[in-house]
């Protein structure tokens, strides 16, 4: 380890934020950055140790324990610690391609099962992996290193999200020749259009994708595979195909009222704010406008959260999330979410220390249900009708919502947005080639083989898992490319 007491020494400590009330005023990432010598010494504070939960992946009670991807967590520690950046880089790079996003958008499960974390604060382990990158990118040491030899296969790659580049990349390093296809104007996937520019700034996505190219990857946007080309002709025309299209159909909600104007799915929401900002700074005026609305977010999660931060920059008069789920408790409880599975406790994330700094108090609701939306006469929705619920579990173990008479409310709304999940992949594509799909609608593959009942089609990431976080996709692109490599070449030398 880097010292032997530095966890005993040392706090944590992680960057400070702009002001929440500045920050609103633009879409900038609102992350500052610590010096050197903090990030040495958050370095070290990691224990190297023995067994390096943080480092281990697995899926705990529902979520996810250490890291999906295996990063060299204690390793890279102790390079920045002793001040070693370059080495410190080649060991985030073995396994993460793209450490950029998930130092910025990944919510760190690795440090909820940092060892630390049974007496004290765990590593900042976030920090230093987004520090290393960016140092790597501002030093050079980031360049093209395109194949010494190609093997003269082809693969075709749907989807341009990380799963989707994750497995490009891979391939590409194998000598496979690759094509990424992307119905959207910008190749990205979510890492553009489905995460706001002030989590991850779009130019830190452009840079990867334009080394990408470099390296010889070929990237072809504007193009729907089961419309514009037809899904026969890739399977004509290479020598795999891998599917990595996302779970992009959103859930909606079945409730008296959904059918008025000012109800919006959050999706569209939010594509419709990036797009306009990437291509006019929002003066196009092609996106739903929250400024001087009372906005009513439906849903607990990042993409309901995300709207929040959305709506705030837009200047919305008021704005409040709705979640089902209970408000979580100030510390970890020992009992049922007991050290290495994800702390669930009550934290402000970025869009709620926004909205409590500009309001006073936290934008969200919890243990709230919906049962209508109502008119103002012109088809318009004017308010929201919910009722407090609390989670039981009934006589066959499952968990049920009951209503708390006297509990109702009636909330005024100018906007909805409705973010409640995914549900699976669209089905298009999935028809077009007569793909099994399991009970979830997802595209049916085994993991780490990631092979369809369909010769040559693979599938990786939410298209496969439904919808997950940006690392878990990473470590599917991955592992599909491996596969992809044996059922090529016989054989596979990538990780």
């Amino acid at each position: 380890m880097s010292t032997p007491t530095g966890f005993m020494k040392y706090q944590r400590e992680i960057p400070a934020d702009r002001d929440p009330v500045e920050r609103i005023k633009d879409w900038g990432e609102f992350h500052k950055h610590l010096s050197d010598d903090q990030l040495a010494t958050q370095g070290a504070r990691c224990m190297d140790c023995g067994t390096p939960y943080c480092h281990t992946g697995m899926e705990l009670a529902g979520t996810v324990s250490g890291c999906p991807i295996n990063n060299l967590i204690p390793e890279w520690n102790n390079l920045v610690y002793r001040g070693l950046w370059k080495e410190a880089l080649d060991r985030l790079h073995k396994t993460n391609n793209f450490p950029e996003f998930t130092g910025r958008v990944c919510p760190a499960p690795c440090e909820g099962s940092c060892t630390v974390g049974l007496i004290g604060d765990s590593v900042t382990i976030k920090t230093i992996e987004q520090a290393i990158i960016d140092r790597g990118f501002d030093e050079g040491w980031v360049v093209p290193q395109p194949p010494k030899m190609r093997t003269g296969k082809r693969v075709a790659v749907v989807g341009s999200g990380p799963a989707g580049l994750a497995t490009a990349a891979q391939l590409n390093k194998a000598g496979h020749l690759v094509t990424v296809y992307e119905r959207a104007d910008r190749i990205g996937g979510l890492l553009t259009y489905g995460i706001p520019t002030m989590k991850l700034d779009k130019a830190v996505v452009q840079r990867r994708v334009d080394l990408l190219a470099a390296e010889g990857i070929e990237f072809v946007t504007n193009t729907e595979i089961g419309k514009d080309i037809p899904a026969a002709e890739l399977l004509n025309t290479f020598d795999a195909v891998v599917l990595c299209g996302g779970a992009t159909k959103a859930r909606d909600v079945e409730i008296e009222g959904r059918e008025l104007n000012g109800v919006h799915m959050a999706m569209d929401y939010l594509n419709g704010t990036i797009k306009s900002y990437l291509d006019s700074n929002l003066e196009d005026g092609n996106y739903i406008s929250a400024k001087g609305k009372d906005v009513i977010v439906i849903g607990g999660g990042d993409t309901g959260t995300d709207c929040v931060a959305t709506a705030l920059r837009h200047g919305c008069k008021s704005v409040t999330q709705f979640g089902t789920h209970p408000k979580a408790p100030l510390t970890r409880d020992s009992i049922n979410n007991p050290w290495p599975q994800f702390p669930n406790v009550y934290t402000l994330d970025y869009a709620h220390e926004e909205a409590k700094a500009l309001f006073g108090e936290d934008p969200r609701a919890f243990s709230v249900l919906t049962k209508k939306f109502v008119s103002d006469g012109n088809g318009n929705v004017k308010e929201l009708h919910t009722v407090q619920i609390e989670r039981t579990v009934d006589e066959n173990g499952r968990k049920v919502y009951r209503e708390i008479p006297g509990t109702e409310k009636v909330w005024p709304a100018d906007l909805v947005f409705i973010a409640v999940g995914f549900e699976g992949p669209e089905n298009t594509l999935i028809n077009q080639l007569g793909l099994e799909q399991d009970r979830r609608s997802n595209v049916k593959a085994r993991y780490g083989q990631y092979t369809t009942n369909v010769d040559k089609v693979f599938a990786a990431g939410d298209m496969r898992r439904g919808q997950s976080l940006v690392v878990w996709a990473i470590n599917e692109g991955r592992e599909a490319a491996r596969e992809v490599d044996k059922y090529l070449m016989g054989s596979s030398m990538l990780p």
